[in-house]
Order: C-alpha cells, then structure tokens, then sequence
C-alpha cells in the first residue's frame, strides 16, 4: 500500500470532552451516505511529544500492538510511510473501507497535536453542560466525585478555547450536545452545511444499527435531579465563567468556596473510588499484574497484561 500524505488534505476531526455526545454526533455522521468515520482516534496524538516531536516509528509500532481501540479497526500498518503519511494512511484505508468521499475521525485529547499533521483540517467542537459531564464521568470509573469528574471537561475547553486562536473561523464550528438532541434535524443540518455536503434522512437512523437509542432530551440537564446541592456547588466552585461564557444557566446556590484541606479529601476520595472499581472490574491478580509489571519494567508481562485489561475494556463496551 502506498499512500501520499497529501491525499487527504482536509479530514474533519470531531473534537470535545469525553461523555459530551461525540459517540452519538459520530454515529449520526458515519451514517451519512457520504461520511465515513473513525471511532477514537487518540492514538494518533497520543506519542507525540508536547512540543511537536513525532515519535520513534518502532516505538509507535510497539504502542499500536496493545492500543485495543486501533486493534479493533484492523487497518494496515505501512512500515514504509513516515509517521504523517502513517495517520494519514489510517483516515485513507477507513475512508476506502467504506467507499465514502470524506473521511473524519473522534478526538477527545490533545487535539491541537492534529495541526501538525493536517494544518487544513476543519474540526467540529461539541459541548455539554459540565455538570452532566462530571456526573457522567463517576460511572464510567474514571472519577470519584463530580470535583475531579469536571476535570476532563475543563481540559477540553481549556485546549478549544487555545485552539480557537489560531484555527481560521471558516475550519471550525461549535454545536452544543442539548441542541442536538433537542433539535437533531437542524444542528445536523448546520453541520453538513459546514461539511459541504446536504443533510441526509440516514444520519437519524443510527439506532436501527447501534446499540444506542434515538436522542432522548430527557437526558439534558440531568444533573438538576440527579446531583445533590453540594455536587452541584462543588463543580460549579471551578467553572462557574465558563458556564456563562458559554451560555449555560447557573444553578442559583450559593457560591461554595472550598479549602486545601476539602480539595485534598475530595482527590483522596477519588483516588480511592477509582481504586475500588478497578479491582472490582479487573480482579485483584490483574490488579496487581498491571502494577507490578509497570514497575517493574518488563515489557513481554506488561504486553500480555494490557492485552487482558483489553478484553476486559471490550466486554463493557456499549
């Protein structure tokens, strides 16, 4: 397989915090007769430096073999291309893979790294209330409570507002994850639009052929019934600005100010939640396996762990 770096010149990256409606954006995207989609794309960013250094390519080889999400796609590694040409490759086997037009993929982190690679790519930011991503964020076991569930989300619109800068305003647009489901037909519209290709009946259809249902706005602004007045506080303790810079209503509580000793309980207890649901979803024995061959540095036990915790990340999958 050859591949030219420039064949794709303006792929569209699908950016935002993770629990902000990406996977259902990218469902609605991927079922349009001429969208083609990669799922998580991280592992295209994930080497590469702070900087902007590219990684080692046989380095970048031995971190594909236990990345389960590029596993899963089956694309073709080229050990001829250059790491550009390599991403490149990816977008190019997915995009003929499906026989589609255009090709676009998800990235919830580090998205500023793409510039490097695709300088011209458009990117479609999507954003939800930050308490819903918080809460969110506890159930899928990556947080302890909403104070460092919100992190995530911060981060991202921390890097979007950077990105933003230097991003001409015709490359990017921001939709919003409640108006999306409350009004799927028109924002899709919106987006296509800025596509350049016209809105398509199937987009909607995705929950004939996924696991996911059709958008349900019961789901915007859950986090009214389902967190206490102190969660609520405690996240809005760190993004009260952003909220109203971006448009989203303030709970009207009384402003909490927290103290280095509550922040200190608040990341103890996160530590210890994470903790706990990774032995409860992984065992102890591969608990400890993935411990000690981390520390230990022995790459063959760390391989055949990860591989594991793999299988183990595939069986949750929704």
């Amino acid at each position: 397989m050859t591949t030219d770096i420039n064949l794709i010149t303006q792929p569209i990256f699908l950016v935002g915090a993770e629990r902000s409606g990406t996977t259902v954006l990218r469902l609605m995207l991927k079922h349009h007769p001429k969208v083609a989609w990669c799922c998580e794309f991280e592992y295209a960013v994930d080497c590469i430096s702070n900087s902007g250094d590219l990684p080692q390519l046989d380095e970048y080889y031995t971190f594909l073999e236990t990345n389960f999400v590029f596993q899963s796609t089956g694309f073709r590694i080229d050990r001829s291309l250059s790491y550009p040409q390599l991403l490149n490759s990816f977008l190019c086997q997915e995009r003929e893979l499906k026989g589609k037009s255009i090709v676009g993929a998800t990235v919830h982190r580090d998205f500023d790294r793409l510039l490097g690679i695709w300088p011209s790519a458009r990117f479609i930011h999507i954003i939800r209330d930050g308490r819903d991503v918080a809460r969110s964020c506890i159930g899928m076991g990556w947080a302890g409570n909403v104070w460092t569930g919100v992190e995530r989300w911060i981060e991202a619109e921390h890097l979007w507002d950077k990105l933003t800068q230097v991003i001409p305003a015709e490359q990017r647009i921001d939709i919003t994850y409640e108006e999306l489901i409350s009004e799927p037909v028109k924002t899709l519209t919106c987006l296509c639009n800025f596509i350049g290709i016209a809105y398509d009946q199937a987009m909607i259809s995705y929950h004939q052929t996924s696991t996911y249902d059709f958008p349900d706005p019961s789901f915007i602004g859950q986090w009214r019934r389902k967190l206490s007045d102190y969660e609520v506080q405690l996240i809005e303790s760190q993004i009260t600005d952003m909220l109203v810079d971006r448009g989203y209503e303030l709970s009207g509580l009384p402003v909490l100010k927290t103290t280095p000793l509550i922040e200190q309980g608040l990341r103890l207890q996160d530590w210890w939640a994470r903790l706990q649901f990774r032995l409860q979803r992984n065992g102890m024995l591969l608990f400890l396996s993935d411990y000690l061959s981390r520390r230990l540095g022995i790459k063959k036990w760390q391989k055949s762990v990860r591989l594991k915790l793999n299988a183990i990340k595939i069986a949750f999958l929704k």
